[in-house]
Order: structure tokens, then sequence, then C-alpha cells
């Protein structure tokens, strides 16, 4: 890590201003990328280029990240062969002629319930919510970004609340590196002193039930209610559309265990990956592995499933896996520039940075909202709640000690700012997988789902605030 000071900052802010500015994220984010370096090589454009290259190459040196981007491509095999088979077309149909799902608002109240209740993982809980109720969404009118807001939201911001999976076991380890006395108990009395991630859940269920959307995502609901456009004019899906208008075969019947059985694989195979790789510790398992191995099983029940019922012979199972993979190398490409800026950040130290200049004139009363803030900019700037996490414990836990502040609160006013980061940065991995879970052009998602996302942060920063004055 090199001391740059506040030349570290600047790579990862241009990515997201030119990305939200020009809607071409690719290129913004390999902007950033290539400014990083050349900063890195004495202002030399070309070593710059040479040297960005190598990190995006440099990203599958890392096991977990390349079975997170093989797991994000694979999703699309598991779309299309529930869509051919006829499961999600079952889905659909048994959910809206039994008259569950009747309208807008009890669409969005089951999307917000499956994402409470698949609190596993956040790339898991955004594909599930995203598949399940994309069908229905568009049936009943609902813009994609509503989604992509739903999806978003009940993923990292839930997943921190209820932490029986990875992201509990990685804040306890980072937790016990830094000699906290029974980190565990010390996360669960966090929970309550989150706000942010309770505000951000929060909202979801009142947008939903009282239909009062503001900012950009009033105007896309209007568009999909008045108009019947899903999706704005020219908007790009992160998610082909040869691979979400799949028709069901001719002549099969839409059965919705095709699709039930394939997604509760997924879902339920989760923990089991977890407690395998935590050697029967759920709490000490990998996240990447366990989504990987769940998604892998899903495929494998899906394709044994129509076998067996006669749907596909073995060639039109592989064409479809391939078909489904090969729509989400876009995604899978992005993946690769959001893992590649995050490493570069780490290099240039831009956390470190951030979080050192502003423990220098931090009061204690004010340790838990201005801790939230520096989380919040770090995880915004980076996309990374684990890196803001790694970044900022080490800091606020010693802080909090020494200047005699809740360790509780400090350590869920990270906690909130790093997942503020993860859930509405257009470099992070949940913010892309909800994009591309849910159809929706990438930008349009960032877009109308900010608003949201900074009143949240605002409640938590008015709420830390009072306790401070209290």
């Amino acid at each position: 890590m090199t001391d740059l000071g506040w030349l570290s900052i600047l790579p990862p802010v241009l990515a997201i201003v030119l990305a939200i500015w020009t809607k071409q994220v690719y290129l913004s984010l390999f902007f950033g990328i290539w400014f990083g370096w050349t900063i890195l090589a004495s202002w030399n454009p070309i070593a710059g280029l040479r040297d960005a290259l190598d990190s995006c190459i440099n990203v599958f040196s890392d096991a977990g990240s390349t079975r997170v981007i093989l797991f994000s491509a694979l999703v699309g095999a598991l779309i299309t062969l529930t869509q051919r088979s006829g499961g999600m077309e079952g889905f659909v149909n048994m959910m809206t002629q039994r008259g569950l799902v009747k309208s807008r608002k009890t669409a969005g109240l089951m999307a917000w319930l499956i994402g409470v209740c698949v609190f596993v993982e956040s790339s898991i809980t955004c594909l599930v919510v995203g598949s399940v109720s994309r069908p229905i969404f568009d049936r009943l009118k609902i813009s994609r970004e509503k989604l992509a807001y739903i999806c978003d939201s009940t993923s990292a911001p839930i997943c921190i609340l209820i932490p029986l999976n990875a992201w509990g076991a990685y804040i306890i380890g980072l937790l016990a590196k830094e000699d906290v006395a029974r980190p565990v108990a010390v996360l669960i009395a966090a929970i309550p002193f989150n706000f942010y991630a309770i505000a951000a859940a929060a909202m979801v269920l009142y947008i939903v039930l009282t239909g009062r959307d503001f900012g950009p995502m009033a105007k896309a609901e209007h568009r999909a209610r008045e108009l019947g456009k899903v999706l704005r004019d020219g908007a790009e899906p992160m998610i082909s559309t040869d691979v979400i208008a799949i028709e069901t075969k001719p002549g099969l019947p839409p059965r919705p265990i095709n699709m039930i059985v394939p997604i509760a694989t997924m879902v339920l195979m989760m923990p089991v990956g977890l407690l395998i790789t935590g050697k029967g510790n759920l709490m000490e398992g990998s996240g990447s592995t366990a989504v990987f191995w769940a998604v892998l099983a899903a495929i494998t029940v899906a394709c044994g499933m129509y076998l067996a019922q006669k749907f596909f012979t073995l060639r039109e199972v592989m064409d479809l896996t391939m078909k489904g993979i090969g729509g989400l190398v876009p995604l899978a490409i992005l993946m690769i520039l959001a893992f590649s800026i995050g490493s570069t950040c780490k290099v240039l130290g831009t956390g470190p940075y951030v979080a050192g200049v502003a423990s220098q004139w931090v009061h204690p009363n004010l340790v838990p909202p201005l801790v939230f803030l520096i989380a919040c900019f770090i995880a915004f700037s980076t996309g990374t709640s684990w890196g803001t996490f790694a970044i900022m414990l080490p800091i606020a836990i010693p802080m909090a000690t020494i200047m005699d502040v809740s360790l509780p609160m400090t350590l869920a006013a990270v906690l909130g700012g790093g997942v503020f980061g993860d859930h509405c940065s257009p470099i992070s991995d949940t913010t892309i997988v909800s994009s591309m879970a849910s159809a929706s052009d990438h930008i349009d998602h960032v877009r109308t789902q900010l608003p949201y996302a900074l009143t949240a942060a605002s409640i938590a920063v008015t709420i830390y605030l009072i306790i401070a004055i209290v």
C-alpha cells in the first residue's frame, strides 16, 4: 500500500461520477482503474495502462473473486432452464390465478418477504427475489427499477441484521483480531444500533405499502404504470433479453414445481456449503464457495428434473446452459472491473487515508455518527462493504475503547456505513447483481435507488446525533 494522500480518493470518485454522468459504466470503471495505476506509475499513462490490464487479469488470482464471477455467469443458465421448462410461467400463473398476488402492493410485499427470509447471502437474496418476482412485476407493470431496489435493499441490509451467514463469520473474525472479548455477543448487541440497515429495510416496506415513491423512482413507476414500459426507452438491461425472454417449450405443461425446486435447492445449499467449508461451523464457512456450490446444485437439480420428465434432450439442456451463461458475460466483465477497482483502491490506500484523516479530529460523543459517515464514503467509493469493515474496524474499535464510547454502537456504525456502500455504490457487486437479477439498466437502478439510500442514511445519522447529544 502506498501513501498518496488525497490523490488516493480520485480514481474511485472519478469512476463513480463518470458512470452516473455518462451511463457508460464499463468505460468509467476502467478509466478509474487506469487513472489509479497511472498515479502509481508516476503519471506514466502507458505504464498505467499496462498495470491496469494486469490488475483486471489478476482478479482471477483470488479464488473467492473467481467463484463470485463464475456464480454470476452460471445464474444465467438457471434462468434460461427454468423459463424454457415452463417452471417460471407455472409459478407466475400459480401466484396470480390463485389470488396470492392480486396487485402491485401484494407483489411488492411478496418480494420484500422473500428478501427478508432468504438471508443466507446477499447475492443469493438478489437472485431469488429477482428471478421469482420479475415476471410477476412485468405482468403488473411495475418498473424494473423498483424490483432492483427491493432486491438490493433486502440483501446486504438484511444479511447484516441476521448474521447467521458468512457476513457474521467475517465480522466475528475481524473482531477477534482486534482482541474483542466475546465477539459474538458484541455483534449481537450491535444489531439494534445498526440504524441504517434497519431504516433501509423498513423504507422498502413503507414504499411498498404506501406507494409513495419519490425522485427518479416516481418517474420510473409512472412510466411503467401509465405507459406499460417497465424499462425506459434506450435502457440497457444488465442481462440479455435472450436470457429473460425465453418462452416455454411448445407442448410442455407450465408446472411451478420446475422453478420452485431448483430455487429452493439453491437457497438450502447455501447454509450447507457454509457448514461444509466451515467444518461444521456455519459462522466460519466461505461465502463465495457456498454461493458457487449453491448455484451449481440448483442447475444440476434442474437439469435432472427436466431430463427425467423428458422435457429436453441432453443436447438441449447443454445448449440452454451455454446460452444462459453467454447472456451474462457482460455481468461477468463488470464484476471483474468492480473487483479490479477495489484492489486498485487497496494499493492506493484510499480507505486508510480517509479514515486516518477523520480520526484526528473526532470528538468522543461524535464517534458513532462520524465513523458511520466515513464508512459510507469509503464503501461507496470502493464498492465493498467487507473491505470497508477490514479498513475501519482496526481504527474504530481502539477509538471506542480509548475514548470510552459504546463498542456495540461504534461497531454498528461501521457496519451500517459499509452496508450503505454495498447497497448503493455503482461499483458494488451486490448492486450489480441486483441490476442483473431484475434485468434493469444498472445506472437507472443506481439513480432511482440513491435517494432512498440517502434518506435511510440521513435517518441513521440523525439518530446517532440525537444519542450523542442526549
